[in-house]
């Protein structure tokens, strides 16, 4: 009887699939004035929510003319990258009063903002189990 109730308490518990992948953003394109380089991950469902977390996320010193970023022990799937160069590490993502940016960002695919960040669709990619790389220009 114990033998049983051992098995459904397994049964009922969540299956992990032990997949975890890692990776690499090279990130091109640095301007000299140095900063931060603020790196966010998002799936489908955060990319619009202003104030959502991303799924990962990394601040490392931005370095010309490129700096490597890696982004350990995601989940498989499909993802966009928001990222942009923090020249003063104010923490946030400056723009002029008409709301033009004074700050270097990017996207993944390179994809170009249209009068506001570009949709999920035109960033996404998927990230497969393992090693994944993916190279970004700041606009």
């Amino acid at each position: 009887m114990k033998t049983l109730a051992a098995a459904l308490l397994f049964a009922t518990l969540p299956v992990q699939s032990g997949l975890a992948a890692t990776l690499t953003v090279h990130v091109t394109a640095i301007d000299k004035k140095g900063g931060t380089l603020r790196v966010s991950l998002y799936d489908s469902t955060g990319w619009d929510m202003d104030d959502d977390k991303p799924v990962a996320s990394a601040n490392v010193p931005a370095v010309m003319p490129a700096t490597t970023v890696v982004l350990k022990d995601i989940k498989p799937g499909v993802y966009g990258i928001k990222l942009f160069q923090d020249y003063n590490n104010n923490g946030r993502f400056d723009q002029n009063f008409l709301g033009l940016p004074l700050e270097r960002y990017g996207f993944s695919r390179d994809a170009a903002p249209r009068l506001s960040q570009p949709s999920f669709d035109r960033t996404r990619f998927t990230v497969s189990d393992g090693d994944n790389e993916i190279s970004i220009r700041l606009q």
